[in-house]
């Protein structure tokens, strides 16, 4: 691409969808918006008819990531539930990466839309400070505050020993709920 001239259209979502899926870390709207000499604005829109299309697409807090379609040998899946104060959401979460956890996502129970999910997808300690420095920079507030506290997380790890560690530092610190 020459100078200030923009990808359009199709052309556009090609890009994205190839940008995306050769990317290991999450790209923001902002980024893809330079990359193709338009808006964030435009790029949300691209990326909301990318996944009408059936592209894989995910939205997290650092950027969207193209989700590949096959699952990481030997991964563990599990959903844990945990309550504790918006100030404790740091602290929760540098636990969980702590022992080798990725945390997937935060899940709600809200009495009227019911299930809310978000992407968290944090693996270690650097992406969890910027987890918390973009909530409180765009100063929005935590899904567990619609709650009084309780939300789930789906967590990912190598090993069982790794969840139970995890689990054991969450109980101690009385946030884990069983």
């Amino acid at each position: 691409m020459s100078g200030n001239e923009k990808i359009l259209g199709d052309d556009r979502h090609q890009f994205i969808v190839s940008t995306l899926k050769n990317s290991d870390l999450p790209i923001s709207g902002r980024e893809l918006g330079l990359l193709t000499n338009v808006s964030r604005q435009i790029i949300v829109g691209d990326i909301t008819l990318l996944k009408a299309k059936g592209e894989p697409i995910m939205a997290t807090s650092r950027g969207y990531l193209y989700m590949h379609p096959f699952k990481e040998p030997n991964r563990i899946e599990k959903i844990i539930v945990c309550k504790h104060s918006p100030e404790q959401t740091e602290e929760e979460l540098m636990m969980l990466v702590d022992y080798g956890i990725t945390v997937k996502d935060v899940k709600v129970e809200h009495p009227v839309y019911g299930d809310l999910t978000a992407s968290v997808m944090v693996s270690n300690r650097s992406e969890v400070v910027d987890f918390i420095k973009n909530i409180h920079q765009t100063n929005a507030t935590f899904l567990l505050e619609l709650t009084d506290g309780i939300h789930s997380h789906t967590i990912i790890a190598d090993s069982e020993q790794q969840i139970e560690s995890a689990e054991k530092a969450l109980r101690d610190a009385k946030i884990l709920i069983e």
